[in-house]
C-alpha cells in the first residue's frame, strides 16, 4: 500500500511540475510562448498604426507580419523612397528588433 500512496503522490509532483516548469505555448507555432505571440500581435498593430500614419504611404498597400520581434514587411509601394521610409517608420514601434523589407515597387 505504501507503494501506491508514493507512486500516487510522485504522479501528483510531476504533474504539478510540469505546468510549474514554464510559460503556455501557443497552440499554432510550436516553442512559441502565449506571451511572445501576444508582444508579437502588439508589435505588429504598432506597426501598421505608425505606417498609416506616414502620409507618403497613405497608398501603399503593405502587409505586415511580425514573428519574436522581427517584422517583415511586403506588398507594394510607389518609389523607391517609400520602401526605405516604410522600414524607417517600422524601425520606431516599441520591441521591434529588425525589419525584413520585401516590399516591391507599383
Amino acid at each position: 500500500m505504501t507503494h501506491w500512496k508514493a507512486a500516487a503522490a510522485l504522479c501528483a509532483a510531476l504533474g504539478i511540475g510540469g505546468m510549474a516548469s514554464g510559460c503556455a505555448t501557443s497552440g499554432n507555432v510550436p516553442g512559441r510562448t502565449e506571451a511572445r505571440a501576444v508582444d508579437d500581435a502588439t508589435i505588429t498593430t504598432g506597426v501598421q498604426a505608425a505606417i498609416g500614419k506616414a502620409p507618403e504611404l497613405q497608398a501603399a498597400d503593405i502587409d505586415v507580419a511580425t514573428r519574436e520581434g522581427i517584422v517583415r514587411l511586403s506588398g507594394y509601394v510607389g518609389s523607391a523612397e517609400n520602401v526605405a521610409t516604410a522600414a524607417s517608420v517600422a524601425r520606431t514601434v516599441k520591441g521591434v528588433k529588425s525589419v525584413h523589407n520585401d516590399l516591391r515597387l507599383k
